[in-house]
């Protein structure tokens, strides 16, 4: 940080500094419970012969504050993989089923965006195409901060939710899946890939809007397919076609260098994990609202019967444990 050169590139220099304060606190954290345990010890050997039911009670209450410090510096050290510190891009499908799953599509967008606000990280969506009567067709957004792929890679894959559906006038239970798709945003210095402009297919066509202001008047959004991978990407926050143009191709490149490294690591289950079916049996995780409430990871077991807190983002308890079994 002394460098005289360090404040050049300011987004990288932002991320050391993120990543420093962030190893920082990692060893202060380690310090101080390290001298509250050997003080705990210290004076419960002092006390062997007389004891103190007081101090005892004090100590006791010290132990559980240092368990729950302990388990949550074991998830921070858990996020150790080459790419856990990057920012990411979220991106989440409806199933079958039409305005049920689009609908449970737009929850999800709902809940992990609440999760961004809780974390402190900011949250850009970059495309999002809304249904014809609720809820989203797709959803494409960019989280930034600190170890936010780390924490968020193990969303990936196929969510489930029953309930009653309020689009239903008959009042009859409804099971809707959606897909969550989690890739890494990679710097751009990392990425040696050379897309041939050949095998690309550029369309731009009007961004959707809410009506009134919100409706773009110019064909600025736009849509690249990579033909020889099949991948997708399209833009369509920015207000010009060539910004979106060229947000859309950072985000090409780093789905394309993410499928690189998957084939040369020979391992896609490890580093990015399967993308199922959107359909009965493959989902990661249940959310039931209806005979009774629930919310359970099918990889971990771990369960709550508040669905409604979780749907507001507090998804840590789910994130946290697949971390710990490296699910």
């Amino acid at each position: 940080m002394l460098d005289e050169q360090f404040w050049n590139n300011q987004k990288k220099a932002e991320n050391d500094i993120s990543e420093m304060n962030y190893l920082k606190n990692l060893i202060k954290t380690y310090s101080d419970l390290k001298k509250k345990i050997e003080d705990n010890l210290d004076i419960l050997k002092l006390n062997l012969s007389n004891k103190d039911d007081d101090l005892l009670s004090i100590i006791g209450k010290d132990a559980d504050d240092i368990n729950e410090s302990l388990s949550d510096l074991e998830i921070k050290l858990t996020l150790n993989s080459e790419y856990d510190k990057n920012d990411c891009i979220i991106e989440i499908h409806p199933g079958a089923g039409g305005t049920e799953s689009q609908d449970w599509a737009m929850m999800l967008e709902r809940m992990y965006l609440r999760w961004c606000d809780k974390k402190n990280y900011k949250s850009e969506i970059i495309d999002e195409q809304v249904g014809e009567e609720a809820g989203i067709k797709s959803v494409s957004f960019i989280v930034h901060g600190l170890y936010s792929y780390g924490y968020l890679k193990s969303e990936k894959g196929v969510h489930r939710l029953i309930r009653i559906s309020p689009f239903d006038a008959g009042n009859r239970r409804h099971t809707s899946f959606a897909s969550v798709d989690v890739t890494p945003i990679f710097d751009e210095k990392e990425i040696n890939i050379d897309i041939n402009i050949n095998d690309l297919k550029i369309d731009v066509y009007r961004s959707s809007g809410c009506g009134g202001q919100g409706v773009n008047t110019t064909d600025s959004a736009v849509r690249i397919t990579h033909l020889p991978t099949k991948i997708v990407v399209t833009c369509q926050n920015e207000r010009s076609q060539i910004q979106n143009k060229e947000r859309a191709m950072e985000v090409l490149k780093s789905k394309l260098y993410h499928l690189e490294l998957e084939k040369r690591n020979n391992d896609i289950k490890t580093f990015k994990g399967e993308l199922s079916d959107i359909n009965f049996g493959s989902q990661i995780r249940s959310y039931v609202m209806h005979p009774y409430s629930l919310v359970k990871d099918n990889r971990t077991g771990t369960e709550t019967t508040n669905v409604q807190k979780v749907l507001d983002g507090d998804i840590d308890m789910f994130i946290n444990d697949n971390l710990k079994r490296g699910c």
